[in-house]
């Protein structure tokens, strides 16, 4: 009974906390920047990611087995993996420009694992026997950080694009795309004083360019961590099945989808080795990467198909 409460207060007090940051930031695109609300969006977010891990920790505890083990355990640890990410910019002293997808990612992930699926669903039980393996806590740990990675890098990707094709800064500047305008808010900042002297074409020229480049910058660096832990954990994966099924690769729904998964993005760090493919095709790999990982993750749990079906809609490990 207390690790229950505990836990419902854990898991509103973390979603609360992420609502107050995206209102923090959705503020700051209606005004001048505010250094003390920027700040408290960046510690909103730590407090988040301390919430989930008390939150993790808690089912962890009450439940007697690594919390991964159904679909509702799945969102929260995705949302936990999203608040890592945010904060990996600040570890290395740099702006923070993935928290216009970071926090509204985690609040979206956040809010469906709570709010979207019944009540049923959120109830721990005990393991099916193909989860009682130490396998669990590194495979599936280490495909839910890549895919928290590699859809931070996409959404990078598809922002890249989106300021690469718009024929006019004006009619970029007045989108409402909340991605986009973020990222014009936090480098309009850092370059207003240094152009204040120049005209408005030769800013509007550097200002596009430069964005592009870290905003190319960026998902290079997240698509090649995400790639590296979605490695791993289909690796593990594989000898966690040939211990479970007998046979190290089955084809699988969930196999095969990560399977493309992995091509399509090793397809794109392939681009990124030849200038020439650089930029603009590079980007659109990972943009479809972008759909490939929620057919992976998302689509195959819809349907509760194959031997992964205990982590679908229909059928939960209980």
């Amino acid at each position: 009974m207390i690790f229950a409460t505990l836990e419902h207060i854990l898991t509103h007090l973390s979603f609360s906390i992420i609502s107050i940051v995206i209102t923090i930031l959705l503020m700051n695109l209606l005004v001048h920047e505010i250094i003390g609300l920027h700040d408290s969006s960046e510690k909103g977010m730590i407090a988040t990611f301390f919430s989930i891990t008390g939150l993790l920790v808690t089912r962890w505890i009450s439940s007697k087995h690594f919390p991964l083990s159904n679909l509702y355990e799945s969102l929260i640890f995705l949302s936990w993996s999203l608040s890592i990410i945010h904060m990996i910019p600040k570890m290395e002293n740099h702006k923070n420009y993935l928290s216009a997808i970071t926090a509204p990612s985690a609040i979206f992930t956040q809010g469906f694992a709570t709010s979207g699926l019944s009540t049923e669903m959120h109830q721990s039980a005990i393991l099916v026997p193909a989860l009682q393996s130490q396998w669990l806590m590194m495979h599936v740990s280490m495909m839910l950080l890549s895919y928290a990675s590699l859809l931070c890098g996409s959404l990078l990707s598809v922002a890249f694009l989106v300021i690469t094709f718009r024929k006019n800064i004006d009619i970029f500047c007045k989108s409402n795309n909340f991605l986009i305008k973020s990222f014009f808010f936090y480098c309009l900042n850092d370059k207003r004083n240094v152009f204040k002297d120049t005209s408005f074409l030769s800013f509007r020229n550097y200002y596009k360019y430069q964005l592009t480049q870290r905003l190319d910058y960026w998902s290079y660096r997240v698509i090649s961590l995400g790639f590296t832990f979605l490695t791993i954990g289909i690796l593990s994966g594989a000898v966690w099945a040939n211990e479970a099924w007998g046979s190290y690769w089955n084809w699988d729904p969930k196999e095969t989808w990560a399977f493309i998964t992995w091509t399509i993005f090793a397809i794109y760090l392939h681009t990124r080795t030849n200038k020439s493919l650089q930029g603009t095709n590079s980007a659109l790999v990972s943009s479809i990467g972008f759909l490939i990982i929620w057919i992976c993750y998302f689509g195959i749990n819809l349907l509760g198909i194959g031997l992964h079906s205990y982590g679908s809609f229909v059928l939960q490990s209980n």
